[in-house]
């Protein structure tokens, strides 16, 4: 299914689009399709915000009774084993940052440098495209309600 996110603006329309191609091509294990689409996708500003606010929503539905430590490990290693069969840059600790800014519970040490827009671009779509699989859903839905709830939490600042 393809969708042309046309009611968006234009800087959330290329999130958008990107974050299908980043998804799909991970979805399919292609190295040589996910990185222009990382590309893409670390260079449209604030798609960090969009791709956690996706994850978030695919943990608590994914695990609706909530997370404790096992589940994070059960995710991050099937998602780790998963994307190192075909994209040998994973990095388990962008992983892991990545999941537990999602949930909220991240915050850096003074002198820690926090995973920057490449990172996360070419290690958020691994993770929803691994919890897309638990859930059998397409991308689109989790991208609107991310849209709505980041415009909500800028409404509301």
């Amino acid at each position: 299914m393809s969708v042309t996110w046309r009611h968006l603006p234009a800087p959330a329309r290329e999130i958008a689009s990107a974050a299908q191609d980043a998804v799909a091509a991970a979805q399919a294990r292609d190295a040589g399709a996910y990185e222009p689409a990382v590309a893409r996708l670390a260079a449209a500003d604030r798609s960090g915000l969009v791709l956690g606010a996706v994850v978030r929503l695919l943990l608590e539905q994914t695990n609706p009774d909530g997370l404790d430590g096992d589940d994070v490990r059960r995710v991050l290693e099937g998602c780790v084993r998963s994307a190192a069969q075909w994209w040998p840059d994973v990095d388990p600790h962008v992983l892991l940052v990545l999941l537990a800014s999602a949930l909220g519970v991240y915050e850096p040490a003074d002198d820690e440098n926090p995973p920057g827009p490449v990172a996360v671009a070419g290690h958020g779509p691994l993770l929803v495209a691994d919890l897309l699989a638990v859930t059998g859903r397409p991308l689109a839905g989790y991208l609107e309600a991310a849209f709505a709830e980041v415009a909500r939490t800028e409404l509301h600042d």
